[in-house]
């Protein structure tokens, strides 16, 4: 006689009883979602009236066509020799466009930048496409090893250093991409874990702990977004999901000692925008509640909490940290509202960098306008990350560059601002502050920032004191092509 089961009881052989077939379950119907999602949206594309031009494919916006590498290069002025490292940035550059009508900005394929100084001398400046299939395929290389996820497998958004390697970084869905000491794809993956699953391009290093947190989005999974740390050595330690609404996109979040601060704003995945084969179906929604939550570091989800904010979006927070009577301060660069008119990219609105104050005994958000400047990517010294602060650096933002732009110093402390122009025709990419010792004061560092000369149609490195912004540029490297206006970089030391 065959023995019956209690109820409820399960044979071994059931997927539920094994959390590894599970997994690999669960990542087949991802992969096949998103597969489809992917074979579905490109049909929809076919159907849009093709279109010759696109503003971020032209001017300074417009992608350089073949990588190359250059070990001599002509540079004015003294590099400072504490500057051993690599400089390194990312943004889009589509090696091909079928029809710009469909482009969008965020979704182009990613090229690497990047300048290696030592002992006072700039050894080469080299740029590489980041390897996802679409390009080795066109190039013909080989297939870069590792996972993937998502709709997509470009990565063009943030390059970091981290656990001793070089990763590039996006959002939304495909893995980070780990690159070599030149700046070749090594391999596509969620650092030391096997999981496949979106990640962030702006995770959030904590000094004391060398941690990485970050909150990650995911297109095809609308209702969460999740709070992960990797540790120092690569290894994911927390994996929290976070309910929302309406698939957010957060591009950014801000660290403190004891909170991770979440951008829940209303730019939201719109169904209307994929069917009408966008590029980027995300756009302003008006019926998404603006939110902004402190969530425990180490804390369990119900202890989130939740602040009221008036309508605006936030790409990009600087430095986060607390008060003694338990208030949070943020400060962010603010839109009033985004992906609200144009579908290949940003909406040309005035910004403005803000500090917000998240009370103890409150639940909304006091917001307060600490310049109306036209600026973003906001960066400081990265030793005070989580810890109050002085200064904030920026660069002139339009997304229509005609004329230059200047890169700003703003003195928290006592509401000064300073001004660095480069140029009649020179307009400046993100600037990265890099400390002259690792004790030293707050300012007593340089500046290292991609240029580019609106005339000549190049770019140089320009490296300047931080302490002295206005004076003339400590060095200039040039570089032998354009680096196209884009996003993220990050100097990587030696000895990191």
């Amino acid at each position: 006689m065959t023995a019956r089961r209690p109820p409820g009881d399960r044979p071994h052989d059931c997927p539920d009883d094994h959390p590894h077939l599970r997994g690999e379950l669960t990542t087949f119907s991802e992969r096949l979602i998103a597969r489809t999602v992917a074979w579905g949206s490109r049909q929809l594309q076919k159907r849009v009236p093709y279109q010759p031009s696109h503003p971020y494919l032209e001017g300074l916006y417009a992608p350089v066509r073949q990588e190359c590498t250059q070990t001599h290069l002509a540079v004015r002025g003294c590099i400072p020799p504490e500057l051993n490292g690599l400089y390194a940035r990312i943004g889009p550059n589509p090696l091909r466009v079928d029809n710009p009508a469909v482009y969008h900005w965020f979704i182009g394929d990613g090229m690497v930048h990047g300048v290696r100084l030592r002992e006072g001398r700039a050894l080469w400046y080299r740029n590489r496409w980041v390897g996802s299939d679409s390009v080795n395929r066109r190039l013909g290389r080989a297939r870069a090893p590792g996972v993937r996820h998502g709709v997509s497998d470009v990565v063009n958004t943030n390059v970091i250093g981290h656990a001793g390697r070089i990763w590039a970084l996006v959002e939304t869905g495909a893995l980070p991409v780990q690159l070599d000491a030149e700046l070749t794809s090594v391999r596509h993956g969620y650092f030391d874990s096997p999981v496949p699953r979106a990640y962030s391009a702006h995770p959030h290093r904590d000094p004391d702990t060398g941690e990485l947190h970050a909150v990650c989005y995911d297109g095809l999974k609308r209702r969460q977004v999740r709070h992960v740390v990797v540790d120092r050595h690569g290894a994911v330690t927390r994996d929290l999901a976070v309910p929302v609404q309406h698939g957010p996109m957060i591009h950014d979040c801000a660290l403190t000692p004891h909170y991770v601060v979440i951008l829940d704003l209303p730019v939201t995945f719109s169904f209307r925008a994929l069917l009408r084969g966008e590029g980027l179906p995300y756009r302003w929604s008006q019926a998404h509640v603006p939110r902004v939550g402190l969530l425990p570091r180490a804390g369990a989800l119900a202890e989130v909490r939740w602040f009221e904010i008036e309508s605006c979006y936030v790409f990009h927070a600087a430095n986060a940290y607390e008060l003694d009577d338990g208030t949070v301060i943020v400060d962010v660069i603010t839109y009033p509202r985004q992906f609200d008119r144009r579908a290949g990219g940003l909406d040309n609105q005035q910004t403005r960098l803000e500090r917000w104050r998240l009370g103890p005994d409150s639940d909304s958000v006091r917001r307060h306008t600490l310049s109306e400047e036209r600026q973003e990517f906001p960066r400081f010294d990265e030793r005070r990350a989580t810890q109050p602060y002085r200064y904030v650096y920026t660069v002139g933002f339009d997304l229509e560059p005609r004329a230059p732009e200047p890169l700003y110093r703003h003195d928290l402390r006592t509401g000064g601002v300073l001004q660095h122009r480069f140029g009649a025709t020179h307009v400046p990419s993100e600037a990265v502050f890099v400390p002259r010792s690792a004790g030293g004061a707050e300012d007593d560092g340089w500046l290292l920032a991609y240029v580019s000369d609106l005339a000549a149609d190049r770019s140089a490195l320009v490296i300047l004191d931080a302490a002295h912004l206005q004076d003339e540029p400590q060095a200039v490297i040039e570089l032998p092509v354009r680096v196209p206006l884009g996003f993220h970089g990050n100097w990587i030391a030696d000895q990191a």
